[in-house]
């Protein structure tokens, strides 16, 4: 085993941890909004991690432009559908928490 590899392990493994974390934090969050922090932020940096791993065992430019393209797509992705989600999270939260409290909506609640 030369460097090359003791790295790629080291970075993989590292990725391997964020992912899970990033699991945890999905099951574990009470509501929507920390549970797509979590989950968005370390399922980046794990892939983040394991495309870097992955770019010391690659032969060429060609795969390492591929595989930082491919995690640069994958921010992407998860920043709009996170987006999209917390939208349209927000206002069903929102009656949950009006619900509990014993608000009712309309113009009551407004006065109040």
């Amino acid at each position: 085993m030369n460097v090359l590899d003791f790295v790629t392990i080291v970075l993989t493994g590292a990725g391997l941890v964020f992912f899970i974390a990033g699991t945890a934090g999905l099951l574990r969050f009470p509501d929507t909004h920390s549970r797509l922090h979590a989950l968005t932020k370390a399922d980046n940096l794990g892939l983040g991690l394991i495309a870097l791993g992955l770019a010391f065992q690659s032969g060429s430019l060609y795969v390492i432009v591929k595989l930082a393209l491919i995690w640069a797509l994958a921010i992407l992705a998860a920043a709009t559908t996170s987006q999209l989600i917390a939208r349209v999270a927000l206002p069903a939260e929102l009656r949950r928490q009006r619900g509990k409290n014993g608000l009712k909506s309309g113009s009551e609640n407004e006065t109040r």
